[in-house]
């Protein structure tokens, strides 16, 4: 019996290895997938030169790069896959696509060595497995994406077996060669440099040529020389400018405007006279997208800010806490939720922007994009602080807890909230002084809002008086204050008399404690309504108290009191 088992299991064991197929097969399987098939390369330029490498990516690309150097467009043709062309014109036109292709990798393209390795089958061999093409043969390596109308253009490397040829080969593919001229008239150089004298187009230091070195610092000092002229043209016209509004929008828009008109000349500029190498173009088109966006969230910000200044107008009449202002408070509140909502779109859009035009992933490997990952995680860290304060007030500024305008009690201080910005909460205080709290902690704490309460509500005053008064009298003098205030101005935000009262509610060794309930209308102004009640029923008890030779005040020796 066992032998039988084991007879059965060394035939099913012969039956899997001979359904596998030899290791070697697999090896050539593999081999022929790393490459293209193509026929016979480049026919009308005739054997490539001794100088021209093309066994490995990072071969192909040094050759490359070498016979540019020389201005050997000839042999740096054969790095290009010119099949597109007729054998009769490979010749002649080879030569000026290979030149046409060098000024598209000198100006826009930074190369990342690590990815062009010195191995025929392209194999990466960092990353470990969580990357994507880590231990596999490549042929095709992408080395920038450009934009083009309509479709973006790629510049790559592609691994080739052509027709009769003994080993692979790496080249520029035909897709890449035939989009050179339209990339060349997009970003090659422009009619101003191709009009330079010859010396100034040499490589210096570097890799830059002398006129980068010269229009570079010529192009921020005009760009310097620009955002002074701007900024004193607006500062000229918002001096004639009248009204708080037209006023408050020039102040609004002068850095904006100038941080706008710079970074405009420069894209002008970059794009139009100067086109600069790569080594310049990778920080430049960043920082023109990060000038724009710049530009947008300050205007939006300063906007905002200057239309709540016309609302809530400091020093002038116009106080948004009284009642007629009930509309302008909406107003406002609604502002700075559209201000917050407008920073948060243009900052996310405003940052992948940036990061798209940075091109960290393509333009300085993986290594860099690492490192930016760090750095992020380090300032979000560092700056969580102003992260959860804008948040906080996007927060308020949506649900509305707390409008501009609106009367509040914080840890007891009873202020109206003046302005909700980014990052605190400006409140002032019944003796117009200014809180400055951190919207973070305005939002968790919690505090009173009058305003949002019912407009009739009740404001009490408090008395300590003797236990024997009589309270009867009391509710009498009471309603004569309360009439002889309605009477006044202040007395025009008194409630219905009929919901004032007298009551008794509590008691001690020192007397009964008596709360007088003041109607109010507004509850914006129901503070001073309660202070002059209590000023003027404090004179009239006074004055009872004299009168009767009755004991009203509770009176304790400082003894007992203590």
């Amino acid at each position: 019996m066992m032998m039988r088992i084991v007879k059965l299991l060394v035939l099913l064991l012969t039956l899997v290895i001979t359904a596998l197929p030899p290791a070697h097969a697999q090896n050539e399987e593999q081999a022929a997938e790393a490459m293209f098939q193509a026929p016979p390369l480049n026919t009308g330029l005739g054997p490539a030169p001794d100088r021209i490498d093309r066994r490995t990516p990072r071969a192909a690309m040094g050759s490359f790069l070498r016979a540019a150097r020389d201005e050997d467009w000839s042999a740096a043709a054969h790095v290009l896959d010119l099949g597109e062309l007729p054998p009769e014109r490979q010749a002649t036109d080879g030569p000026r696509l290979a030149k046409q292709l060098h000024d598209i990798i000198a100006r826009k393209v930074v190369l990342d060595w690590s990815l062009l390795l010195d191995r025929p089958d392209g194999l990466q061999t960092e990353g470990g497995d969580t990357a994507a093409k880590a231990g596999e043969p490549r042929r095709s390596l992408l080395l920038r994406d450009l934009a083009l109308d309509p479709v973006p253009a790629a510049i790559r490397l592609n691994r080739i077996q052509p027709d009769g040829s003994v080993q692979p080969l790496w080249i520029f593919p035909a897709e890449t060669v035939q989009d050179v001229p339209a990339l060349h008239r997009v970003y090659g150089p422009s009619r101003f440099e191709t009009a330079l004298p010859e010396w100034t187009r040499e490589t210096t230091v570097g890799g830059l040529m002398r006129w980068e070195w010269i229009g570079l610092p010529v192009l921020i000092l005009s760009a310097f020389c620009l955002g002074w002229v701007v900024h004193r043209i607006l500062r000229v016209a918002g001096r004639h400018a009248t009204g708080v509004v037209a006023s408050g929008v020039f102040r609004a828009a002068s850095w904006p405007l100038v941080i706008a008109s710079v970074t405009a000349l420069i894209w002008w500029v970059t794009g139009r006279i100067f086109v600069f190498s790569g080594r310049i173009d990778i920080f430049l088109a960043p920082a023109i997208a990060t000038g724009f966006v710049t530009a947008l969230l300050l205007f939006i910000v300063s906007g905002v800010e200057a239309l709540l200044n016309a609302l809530i107008a400091p020093g002038e009449d116009v106080d948004l806490t009284v009642a007629d202002q009930a509309e302008s408070r909406i107003l406002a509140t609604r502002l700075n939720a559209a201000q917050r909502v407008l920073v948060v779109i243009v900052f996310l859009i405003g940052a992948g922007v940036v990061l798209s035009s940075a091109d960290l992933a393509e333009n300085l490997g993986l290594s860099l994009l690492t490192s930016a990952g760090a750095l992020t995680i380090i300032l979000g860290y560092a700056a969580r602080n102003v992260l959860s304060n804008i948040m906080a007030s996007l927060q308020i500024a949506l649900n509305q807890s707390a409008r501009v305008g609106d009367r509040v009690v914080f840890k007891g201080d009873l202020c109206h909230v003046e302005r909700i910005n980014m990052t605190y909460v400006q409140l002032r205080n019944w003796d117009s002084t200014r809180l400055i709290v951190p919207v973070e902690e305005f939002a968790s704490e919690t505090f009173s809002n009058w305003t949002l309460q019912d407009p009739a509500m009740l404001r009490v005053l408090k008395f300590k008086l003797d236990p024997h008064v009589d309270v009867d009298r009391l509710r009498h003098e009471f309603d004569d204050v309360l009439q002889e205030v309605a009477a006044i101005e202040v007395g025009q935000n008194m409630g219905d008399l009929d919901g004032s009262s007298v009551n008794v509610s509590d008691q001690d060794i020192f007397g009964i404690e008596v709360w007088f309930s003041v109607p109010c209308h507004d509850p914006n102004t129901s503070w001073e309504v309660a202070c002059t009640v209590r000023e003027r029923l404090v004179a009239r008890l006074a004055q009872l108290e004299r009168r009767t030779g009755e004991r009203i005040f509770a009176t304790a020796p400082a003894a007992e009191a203590g």
